[in-house]
């Protein structure tokens, strides 16, 4: 009989045919969901240490195929599920978007005197949803509409800094989280 080399086991096939095998010689192929999710190379360091797992850790010389594959269907499903969760959470943040130009349409035309306070419960809505991003779109448009402008002068500037500065201070009121980023534009 031959000696089996340090580095191999015997996996032992379906047919009752033995076949000695390294870690490095042992073919993984994914099909299904999984082809995609993983790299070839992430494949074989995994079969590698399910292969030290029985080799090493259970002390086995032999080893069937369907013990190896389900043994390396399990490592990879664990993997597969920490890969969604990442996946999920890395994904776009929540972004809430309010359109100014709508609220200063709803306050009327130039009355200023009605658009911070709907300014200002539109902000708490948002707040609401819970987002990481709190997006204000318009905010040129609203300026002029607000100001009765046609073009950008002074009065707009002022304006639009008094807008801005509102919308922190009402952030700040409401006791803004850590991460929401505001976004004005």
């Amino acid at each position: 009989m031959i000696a089996l080399a340090s580095d191999c086991m015997l996996f032992q096939k379906a047919t009752g045919e033995s076949v000695p095998l390294s870690a490095g010689m042992i073919p993984v192929e994914l099909a299904g969901e999984a082809e995609g999710l993983f790299d070839p190379e992430f494949v074989q360091h995994a079969a590698d240490a399910v292969f030290h797992y029985f080799k090493s850790e259970l002390g086995r010389e032999t080893v069937t195929m369907s013990e190896f594959s389900g043994a390396l269907e399990k490592v990879l499903c664990g993997f597969a599920l920490t890969a969604r969760a990442a996946a999920e959470t890395s994904a776009q943040p929540k972004v809430a978007e309010s359109d100014l130009c709508r609220l200063a349409s709803e306050s009327g035309e130039g009355c200023e005197l009605f658009f911070f306070p709907r300014l200002r419960d539109e902000l708490r809505q948002q707040l609401q949803q819970m987002p990481a991003v709190l997006r204000f779109r318009g905010l040129r448009g609203c300026v002029k509409q607000l100001a009765g402008a046609r073009r950008w002068g002074l009065r707009c500037q002022g304006l639009e800094e008094r807008i801005v500065a509102y919308l922190r201070e009402c952030l700040s009121a409401e006791g803004k989280p850590a991460d929401l980023a505001l976004v004005v534009e």
